[in-house]
């Protein structure tokens, strides 16, 4: 046999991957906006806003969604 060792690559990507965590020093309301910026890097205006376009779009389902994102997560 060689003696080559293939599951440490795998345990090295799978600790190098980011997790989703709400952000409730930076937030406002339960700190998912902060979160999702935190977590795809954009600033959290861009995000507060694009929660609140989607609301009025979407009327009001996203306020569901965004009350399911901060009980369920963390």
């Amino acid at each position: 046999m060689s003696g080559l060792r293939f599951d440490d690559g795998v345990r090295a990507a799978t600790s190098a991957r980011r997790r989703f965590r709400l952000n409730k020093a930076e937030g406002r309301l339960m700190g998912v906006s902060a979160g999702i910026a935190d977590y795809f890097d954009v600033d959290v205006t861009l995000v507060r806003i694009a929660w609140i376009v989607g609301t009025l779009v979407g009327f009001g389902s996203l306020i569901l969604i965004y009350l399911a994102i901060g009980l369920l997560a963390d």
